[in-house]
């Protein structure tokens, strides 16, 4: 029987999870629609999540021991093990994930944001493992963070350090998922660049396919795909998108003078669209001290799931064993 951990991340659209042992290799890993059961229904995703991950665990040939169970997910508290407002999720107000998934798994289980769980995959198996300051940027529905200072990620006093989606691009702008107006990730994620494709729509004269799609048939691949080919509507809206990246990084770099920031998600397999601009901009607008000092690197785990070996990792540190 082999001994692993259930690594688990809920996104906004999509739940990956994966079984994973502690030298960090995968036994099996799919996804799952967070949005497939009725909308804030807790206890149906539970159970639909459980479900899910024991039909992959029967087809997994070796006997798997879950001794486990990490979560990442969008506010994720790790002091608390809820969830709480989170802008992305259909579930209302706090939830307490770790108390109610513990029905189906008791075992030592831990939670925390998304991107920190990102953050930590990356620190332990990719391209931030011999690095002691570094920024995890995650660009899906919404855009997550983590931060890592000195070898350690940065929770704060509550629990919700590192928010950087949710830091005030325009105080009358647009309005985020938790009503809160001008946050960065209502402009800067795979829904930001949607929203601001449609307002280049409105605004620009130039022809494009994109005009043809509604506003929800439209996703953020479909806007890269139209950028590769030059579209000017597509590359405006990466152009811009990138602008208020770069711009909100810089003011990150002054605070926590980072090695690296990685980026990781939808947007960020857009490659040379989003991160050749998003760097000119981060140094333009850089603090001249820092300049020239930080790259900007796309996570060495996006094919492998950076979220579900972190939170897989955080569960081994839970019961008190060192990842390799």
């Amino acid at each position: 029987m082999k001994d692993v951990a259930l690594g688990i991340d809920i996104g906004g659209t999509n739940t990956k999870f994966g079984f994973v042992d502690k030298e960090g290799n995968m036994y099996g890993e799919t996804s799952i629609s967070t949005v497939k059961t009725p909308p804030g229904d807790v206890d149906a995703f539970l159970k639909y999540l459980y479900k899910e991950i024991e039909v992959l665990r029967e087809q997994i040939q070796e006997d798997l021991n879950i001794v486990g169970v990490g979560i990442g997910a969008p506010n994720g508290n790790y002091f608390t093990g809820t969830i709480e407002y989170a802008p992305n999720l259909s579930f209302q107000g706090i939830v307490d994930l770790v108390k109610l998934f513990k029905r189906y798994y008791d075992v030592p289980m831990v939670l925390t944001n998304d991107a920190n769980a990102a953050a930590i995959g990356e620190m332990i198996y990719g391209g931030a493992r011999n690095m002691k300051n570094f920024i995890m940027v995650t660009l899906g529905t919404g855009l997550g963070s983590g931060f890592v200072a000195n070898g350690e990620l940065i929770y704060g006093n509550d629990g919700f350090a590192g928010e950087m989606g949710h830091i005030l691009q325009d105080p009358e702008g647009r309005v985020c998922g938790l009503g809160r107006k001008g946050c960065l990730e209502a402009y800067v994620s795979a829904t930001g660049i949607k929203r601001t494709t449609f307002r280049l729509l409105a605004d620009m004269n130039a022809e494009s396919p994109l005009r043809d799609i509604s506003y929800n048939q439209l996703t953020a691949a479909m806007i890269t795909e139209q950028a590769l080919k030059g579209d000017p509507i597509a590359c405006a809206a990466f152009e811009e998108t990138s602008r208020l990246l770069g711009q909100k990084l810089s003011d990150m770099v002054a605070i926590f003078s980072p090695e690296a920031i990685f980026l990781l998600g939808g947007l960020a397999k857009a490659g040379d669209l989003l991160f050749k601009p998003t760097k000119a901009y981060m140094e333009q607008y850089m603090f001249q001290v820092f300049r020239d000092k930080v790259v900007i690197l796309p996570s060495a785990l996006e094919d492998r799931n950076a979220a579900v070996l972190g939170s897989s990792a955080l569960a081994w540190k839970e019961i008190g064993i060192k990842v390799d």
